[in-house]
């Protein structure tokens, strides 16, 4: 199993056994444990789980979506034959003032850069989409709503913050895709990848997932390796990467689970 496997699944065993049972918003009843973290050194494995699929090229288009094209525009992603958006559209097809809005509205990812760039020491490099003036304005508020930086001996290292954290489908989609935006950043600043940390402040697993995660637990005896992550060199603007500049290489894994999604 890869590293991200056995992180992910340790914390799968501890929901499964110790979470704590209780209605939400979404009228589907979840088993959570507060305060879960995973961390990885970029450069001894790329994240991405093999004890089922990930739809890594998906992941791409939705983080390209939110930090290159910095939109709030479900259209987009609708023609990438991206659809993960399609349930908290409002009456303009867009998401209102959440996440790319943030990114855009503020010029966060060309501070970060500069930042990197000319001030690698700065303790004060991060970019939030929790805006609280804006919160009422968003269709759904941001999950995965802020990223810490830090350069350390020329290594770049990010950590990612979540608020909610749905185990079974959205987490091994957050996981994947800021490890890559990691890895594009560090390209375009000459950095090194160094370590991710993903923390998630309410890690859940809903009742209709469980026998779903119950299968994923029974692959754990399988070994594949992780894949490699390609980047393309010959990008030096962050602005200029496509999902066909970022590609795993030799990414081995068990079929999908389906489960579904609780709005």
């Amino acid at each position: 199993m890869s590293l991200y496997d056995k992180q992910y699944l340790a914390i799968i065993e501890n929901i499964l056994k110790n979470g704590y049972y209780d209605n939400n918003r979404t009228g589907m009843p979840t088993y959570k444990l507060p305060h879960q973290i995973m961390q990885f050194d970029l450069q001894k494995e790329f994240p991405i789980l093999t004890t089922k699929k990930v739809a890594f090229k998906t992941a791409i288009k939705e983080m390209l979506w939110i930090y290159r094209d910095q939109s709030n525009d479900v259209t987009k992603l609708q023609e990438q034959n991206v659809h993960i958006w399609d349930q908290w559209v409002d009456e303009n097809n867009t998401i209102g003032k959440a996440y790319g809005y943030q990114i855009a509205k503020f010029k966060q990812v060309d501070k970060l850069i500069d930042t990197l760039k000319n001030n690698p020491q700065d303790r004060r490099m991060i970019m939030s989409m929790w805006n609280i003036e804006d919160l009422p304005e968003m269709t759904l508020q941001p999950c995965c709503y802020q990223t810490l930086w830090d350069v350390t001996d020329g290594r770049l290292n990010c950590m990612l913050i979540q608020r909610s954290g749905d185990m079974p489908l959205g987490v091994p989609f957050n996981t994947s895709q800021y490890a890559v935006l990691v890895h594009l950043i560090a390209q375009v600043t000459n950095l090194t990848p160094g370590l991710f940390t993903h923390v998630i402040n309410n890690a859940h697993i809903y009742e209709n997932q469980i026998e779903g995660m119950k299968l994923q637990l029974t692959r754990k005896d399988k070994d594949f390796e992780a894949p490699k992550l390609w980047i393309n060199p010959e990008i030096k603007n962050f602005y200029d990467f496509t999902v066909d500049d970022i590609k795993l290489i030799d990414y081995k894994h068990h079929d999908p689970i389906k489960m579904e999604v609780s709005v």
